[in-house]
């Protein structure tokens, strides 16, 4: 029987799951503040962890995230949903703490980790999804930032959103799926990163047409912007 545990579940608790909140006032089974750790349960305990719109109201997020990963099981599941940092109604709750993107995690992933150093947590990223307001979603702007969960080539598409657009085409919610690493199957998906960091090291020069076409792009964005300010001044 798969064990569920839903972290910060308030009114709204996962059904078949173990609730914990540190509201007495919430459908919660267990109350404890997410901020203390670590959380009343032993290693390993659950199969699946979900923890929606939670994330951006702790206080600290390694030390949060490192409490799921350590309560459950190698090859288990960790759904977390969290605003886009660009949702305007970030602001409107005093509670809110943290902004996400789509890659604010990827200090967990062995594959994607900048700064590899900042943790031992191994996550595995399943399903990475971004819900835009409902004009965008509409005219199939949220379609598109999506589709590099059909494919890895259009990986740019959600890049060039982030970096260019989000301001502009605002986010509202971020769906993460990750799958937990620890032991072997740790250890044979950090060689595989490893390995895949080197291939793409090693193939860097052959650049895709996704890569060529966001530079292109980029490149226009910022001679246009350059062009503005200096017609402006002068």
């Amino acid at each position: 029987m798969t064990k569920i545990l839903d972290v910060g579940c308030g009114a709204n608790k996962y059904e078949g799951s173990i609730g914990l909140d540190n509201n007495p006032r919430t459908a919660a089974d267990v109350i404890h503040d997410l901020g203390q750790f670590p959380y009343p349960f032993a290693d390993d305990e659950f199969d699946l962890i979900v923890s929606r719109h939670v994330a951006e109201h702790v206080p600290d997020v390694m030390g949060f995230v490192g409490e799921l990963y350590r309560i459950t099981k190698n090859g288990g599941r960790i759904r977390l949903v969290t605003p886009h940092y660009t949702n305007p109604d970030w602001a409107t709750d005093p509670t809110h703490r943290n902004h996400f993107n789509s890659y604010s995690f990827n200090t967990f992933t062995p594959e994607r980790a900048v700064f590899d150093f900042y943790t031992d947590i191994r996550l595995s990223p399943v399903h990475t999804k971004v819900t835009l307001l409902n004009l965008w979603r509409a005219l199939g702007i949220e379609f598109l930032v999506n589709l590099d969960q059909k494919t890895a080539k259009l990986r740019f598409l959600r890049k060039f959103w982030e970096h260019y657009l989000s301001n502009i085409i605002r986010g509202k919610e971020l769906h993460f799926e990750f799958e937990v690493l620890k032991g072997e199957r740790r250890r044979v998906r950090e060689t595989l990163g490893r390995h895949n960091r080197l291939r793409v090291s090693t193939l860097y020069p052959l650049k895709t047409f996704s890569q060529l076409f966001y530079e292109l792009v980029s490149s226009v964005i910022v001679s246009i912007s350059c062009i503005k300010v200096f017609s402006e001044r002068f």
